[in-house]
């Protein structure tokens, strides 16, 4: 069967060649993911530079893992000027396929929310397959919200509005932990917002074949992440939905979601896909197809439609939060 690419919107074309350039210059396999590491680290400054005279003041902390588990990692982004009440938090999980990146990506997001609303944001640093396989990196994020909500009065957070967030196999290890909570009995989450979410590692879908060899993070890569995070039980009836959210058969009673991705992206299908059994099972979800969206669009800050999907993040963080 051919499968027809959806065409990208001319705006984020060139947006497209410089991620293609600047971030998968090397194609991502079993053999190239330490060379992807440091393509990813050299992209990096450090945190230092990336605060720089900004109104912000940031630390690190070394939290506690879940039972046998190391210690995990996040970083606080707190707002030097802060008001006497309680503020929202954003726990943010990074993205790389859960076999590249480190809390500091994206972090810049974390310090404009800061700055913008006022909120406190933690990012964590997990543990990466395949040296560790699922479930560690689920786990790791979980042990840091669990942290996050624990502490939140000594860190100035309104535990009850508390976003959990990420984007790609961020989005995926969001999905999971909001499973996780709510199976637990664990801390509560006011709003997950999943972007582009890597959810599904049977990468069979009609998207993901339309992007096999084309585009940013193209359906091998998708094989690559998977293969590392899964290994043999990959595509079988062993995985868990704490591995692979998609395969969760119950979705309700989960936070509310807010799911957005590319209509010209490998993970477009799953996302829809998981939006929707969020519905059937009576749940509240908030979904948005960008048309000619790559995997990671919004980056293209020049484009319309990157435009559109920021001030719909931020009108959803607004009704969520309340800042």
């Amino acid at each position: 069967m051919t499968y027809v690419p959806v065409p990208y919107d001319p705006e984020l074309e060139d947006g497209l060649a410089m991620f293609l350039e600047m971030v998968e210059r090397v194609p991502l396999r079993a053999h190239t993911i330490l060379e992807n590491r440091q393509i990813f680290a050299n992209l990096l400054q450090p945190m230092e530079e990336i605060v720089g005279d900004q109104p912000v003041e940031w630390w690190d902390v070394q939290v506690p893992g879940l039972e046998g588990a190391p210690e995990v990692t996040v970083t606080v982004i707190r707002p030097k000027e802060r008001a006497a009440v309680p503020a929202p938090a954003i726990y943010e999980i990074h993205g790389g396929g859960y076999v590249l990146g480190t809390r500091f990506f994206g972090i810049e997001a974390l310090i404009a929310s800061a700055i913008e609303r006022g909120t406190i944001g933690v990012s964590v640093e997990y543990r990466l397959a395949p040296e560790h396989p699922h479930p560690a990196a689920a786990e790791d994020c979980y042990a840091g919200l669990v942290w996050l909500a624990e502490n939140a009065e000594a860190l100035g957070v309104d535990p009850d509005r508390i976003v959990v967030s990420g984007f790609s196999a961020g989005g995926g290890l969001a999905a999971a932990i909001a499973l996780m909570a709510r199976d637990r009995q664990g801390p509560p989450i006011a709003g997950v917002y999943m972007g582009a979410p890597m959810i599904d590692d049977r990468n069979n879908t009609v998207s993901s074949y339309q992007y096999d060899g084309l585009g940013a993070w193209d359906r091998n890569n998708n094989d690559t992440g998977w293969n590392a995070a899964l290994g043999e039980i990959r595509g079988t009836d062993a995985v868990h939905p704490y591995q692979t959210p998609a395969r969760a058969t119950d979705l309700a009673n989960l936070p509310h979601t807010y799911i957005d991705v590319g209509a010209a992206e490998v993970f477009r299908d799953e996302a829809i896909d998981y939006a929707s059994r969020i519905w059937a099972d009576g749940g509240s979800c908030e979904l948005h197809v960008w048309s000619g969206g790559y995997h990671g669009f919004a980056s293209t800050m020049t484009a319309k439609v990157s435009q559109a999907a920021l001030a719909a993040k931020e009108n959803w963080l607004s009704r969520i939060i309340g800042s």
